[in-house]
């Protein structure tokens, strides 16, 4: 019965999964990429005044995240001020919240633009690709630091 009702429930949720809808002409706010280009890698952030903020890379929306009060025209000057951020998990394609990924930092996987971290709605997927990958360790939302970012942008 525990099975059959598990089974269920996977069935529904890959059901309503899904992907971060981009038009061909979204373009990453911190690296001007055509987001399109790069399903797999996509992130967003929908501020409370409903404007989505594209990303070509989980790299890139931790430089918006860490430093948003540079675009004040987008109305989100903190975190407080964002409706949601979601990230692609690497392994599904799906849409996930990104504040409760994990993400791979050192793998030999690279996003367009360069070193970046591979995120994954599921702590046991982000180890598997860490060891397959070469990853150095996964890492929460909250462990991860504008240091951290400037470290893989080669800033440090």
């Amino acid at each position: 019965m525990i099975k059959l009702m598990l089974a269920a429930v996977l069935t529904v949720t890959l059901l309503h999964a899904e992907k971060i809808h981009v038009n061909k002409n979204d373009r990453c706010l911190i690296r001007q990429f055509k987001v399109a280009k790069y399903p797999q890698w996509v992130a967003k952030v929908v501020t409370v005044q409903n404007k989505n903020v594209y990303f070509s890379s989980p790299k890139s929306m931790f430089e918006y995240l860490f430093g948003a009060s540079r675009w004040p025209e987008l109305g989100a000057l903190n975190r407080n001020d964002m409706k949601s951020i979601l990230v692609t998990d690497f392994k599904t394609g799906h849409a996930i919240d990104a504040t409760r990924a994990y993400y791979v930092y050192g793998s030999n996987q690279v996003s367009p633009g360069g070193d970046d971290l591979v995120p994954f709605a599921s702590k046991s997927d982000a180890e598997d690709f860490m060891k397959r990958r070469h990853g150095a360790r996964v890492l929460s939302f909250s462990k991860i630091t504008p240091a951290l970012v400037n470290l893989i942008n080669g800033r440090i």
